[in-house]
């Protein structure tokens, strides 16, 4: 048997599932740590002191794209019109559920955050965060939304559900033997909590009622489908759902 059709190893299987949602977070801590020495949030700082992100961000979108593409071959995406459309409904419901709070926090005309439940369940003001709008320049305008829209229909879409549903999933299942034996898709209540908990954890304190529901519904496509495309589109659906809906309202906190 050539190499080229060889059943891929589980060191293969591993870095391929693993290895882009490393690089992408290593971006993260790079931005959360060192961003903090370099921001300077001032009307004469340079754009790149007053949102270092405008930096990391592009890079980080390349960077990972191209480790994706190495690893392209070993992912089995089982990609299908149908389960893709059922992925297209989810991630519309699954962001709604998501942008709920910050919609309400907006239709009830609120100008200051509520505390209490409210506030924990994410009804709070969402304005800080990447805007585009720090350039002047069309060109540079464009670039910097067009980028962003990449990182979050496609870069974030890809690497997390390879990573939470196409590697997660299994491991918990079966940590200590051949988890690459566990079908895709496979339905326990351990895949369950402990991925949907990391997955929400994994976001900001205001997300977490909307990412619980979000997760939810990710799984029950992603168990229901046995489809990682799937699981792909939905994410990609409501990443970008929710770029137009923050680029409609301001609420760049959002993302």
């Amino acid at each position: 048997m050539s190499t080229a059709s060889a059943k891929p190893t589980m060191d293969q299987l591993n870095r391929a599932h693993v290895v882009p949602f490393v690089v992408f977070m290593v971006f993260m801590l790079v931005l959360e740590f060192a961003g903090g020495t370099i921001e300077w949030k001032h009307p004469d700082a340079p754009w790149w002191r007053r949102d270092p992100a405008q930096v990391v961000y592009p890079v980080q979108t390349l960077v990972t794209l191209g480790v994706l593409v190495y690893f392209w071959r070993f992912i089995r995406f089982e990609w299908s019109v149908k389960w893709s459309l059922v992925g297209v409904v989810f991630g519309a419901v699954g962001i709604g559920f998501w942008l709920l709070p910050s919609w309400l926090y907006q239709h009830w005309g609120l100008t200051e955050d509520p505390g209490g439940l409210l506030e924990a369940l994410g009804v709070k003001e969402r304005a800080d965060g990447f805007n585009p709008g720090i350039f002047e320049n069309p060109a540079a305008y464009w670039s910097s939304l067009v980028m962003r829209f990449i990182r979050a229909a496609v870069v974030v879409a890809l690497v997390e559900e390879i990573f939470w549903r196409g590697f997660l999933m299994r491991f918990v299942c079966d940590w200590e033997g051949d988890y690459w034996k566990q079908p895709f898709g496979r339905a326990h209540w351990k895949s369950y909590v402990i991925v949907t908990g990391l997955f929400v954890l994994a976001h900001g304190t205001a997300d977490w009622a909307g990412g619980l529901v979000y997760g939810s519904l990710t799984y029950l496509l992603c168990v229901w489908s046995k489809n990682l495309g799937a699981c792909v589109v939905m994410h990609a659906t409501a990443n970008f759902l929710m770029g137009v809906y923050i680029m409609k309202t301001g609420t760049y906190g959002l993302w």
